[in-house]
């Protein structure tokens, strides 16, 4: 796949609620995901590390009332999408998250992704 192509796919999965599915279709083996500076896991490396990241954020979820995934924009080997979330997360109440999420494809998987939101003061 090219880089729209994965860019396409992740949207479609992310906006039926798959996001563990684009994990297992979309990444590369060595995939690098990056945190803002002050989040927990900072710099998390490979596709188990990443997958095992993911599934403990959903574990602080006690309820998703809604989402947004805009749509992507590409260049080159790069591409990004805002995405919005409305939780409730366990402990600590409901919160909006807006991001801005920016992804690097190679050889059609994604290895490289890195989120940018504001962190709560």
């Amino acid at each position: 796949m090219n880089t729209q192509e994965v860019a396409n796919r992740l949207v479609e999965l992310c906006r039926k609620g798959e996001n563990m599915q684009a994990l297992k279709e979309l990444y590369a083996d060595n995939v690098v995901s990056r945190e803002m500076p002050g989040a927990p896991n900072l710099v998390v490396t490979g596709k188990d590390a990443v997958t095992k990241k993911s599934q403990d954020w959903y574990a602080t979820v006690e309820e998703f009332h809604g989402g947004e995934v805009s749509e992507p924009m590409v260049a080159e080997n790069h591409f990004s999408c805002k995405m919005k979330m409305d939780c409730t997360f366990k402990g600590q109440g409901r919160m909006q998250i807006e991001e801005l999420a920016v992804y690097n494809v190679n050889n059609g998987k994604i290895t490289e992704e890195q989120f940018f939101y504001s962190m709560p003061s």
